[in-house]
């Protein structure tokens, strides 16, 4: 994740992400870059476009939360129900009864 990270602070910055910027931070950072693992993430940045990856990603998490949230919300609503019916179940044995 160093990698991703040493990227995104390159972009963030508003530096090139290049193979030599990335092995001078990670140096800076006390970690000894693998060069092959600088290669490939310069490669697969190659054609990506950060800024608009980082949008998508926020997109993506935003909508994946919210089934989420209305999953918890489901099981709630559930209880109470039960919880109702029992109440109501309750009154009216109390008023049975009464009329017995």
């Amino acid at each position: 994740m160093e990698y991703v990270y040493t990227a995104l602070l390159l972009h963030a910055a508003g530096k090139e992400v290049s193979e030599a910027a990335v092995t001078k931070i990670l140096e800076a950072a006390g970690t000894k870059p693998d060069s092959a693992r600088v290669k490939a993430l310069i490669a697969s940045l190659k054609d990506v476009n950060i800024e608009e990856a980082i949008k998508n990603a926020a997109t993506v998490q935003a909508v994946a939360a919210a089934p989420a949230a209305a999953g918890q919300a489901q099981p709630e609503a559930k209880a109470e129900k039960q919880e109702k019916k029992k109440t109501e179940e309750e009154a009216a044995e109390g008023l049975a009864g009464l009329f017995g």
